[in-house]
């Protein structure tokens, strides 16, 4: 059985750091399509983003989305805008199975708050952009997610553990001593 999990939420959520810490555990690749994006376009997201503006980097986002989607087993940490899109909201519910890290505004704002690499949240006042976000994205991100994990104060070994749990009683995971196997 094929298992791509992905992970979606606001940026700051956890998404990376959970997701290498899920790999590992599960023994899968993983991918951060930020990170396939940077690599893709030769510079960083922030300068893209201000060169060629959020519609030209979401087409490139959208173009990473459907390749990384396809791909065999992974775990997938997407960027914190990637639901925007209805295409990457379809391809990662139809194609993979989606965690979304909800997190308040005010726990990602205590999080963020010195994060000069977030294009979207360099503005005057972050806490009432990540509110507005919030407001706009959380009805997409459950939208597309199969799982939804309140990431509130757990430790991200916990939020590992939660999420393998939650995979385990979908059926999608054998339960296993040694850690989480593919059913």
């Amino acid at each position: 059985m094929k298992l791509i999990l992905s992970l979606v939420g606001l940026p700051g959520s956890g998404k990376s750091t959970v997701g290498r810490q899920l790999s590992r555990r599960l023994r899968l690749p993983f991918f951060d399509s930020d990170q396939v994006i940077e690599r893709q376009i030769g510079c960083s997201i922030r300068e893209y983003f201000e060169r060629e503006g959020e519609d030209r980097f979401r087409d490139v986002e959208e173009s990473v989305i459907d390749e990384l989607t396809q791909s065999p087993n992974s775990v997938l940490s997407t960027g914190g805008g990637a639901v925007l899109r209805p295409a990457n909201r379809r391809h990662l519910r139809d194609r993979t199975q989606v965690v979304y890290l909800n997190s308040s505004p005010d726990e990602l704002f205590r999080r963020l708050r010195h994060d000069v690499n977030r294009p979207l949240l360099q503005v005057a006042d972050p806490l009432s952009r990540l509110r507005d976000l919030y407001l706009l994205r959380d009805p997409l991100y459950r939208e597309t997610a199969h799982f939804v994990m309140e990431t509130g104060r757990p430790s991200v070994a916990t939020l590992v553990n939660m999420i393998v749990v939650q995979l385990e009683l979908a059926g999608l995971l054998l339960p296993v001593q040694s850690g989480a196997m593919l059913r």
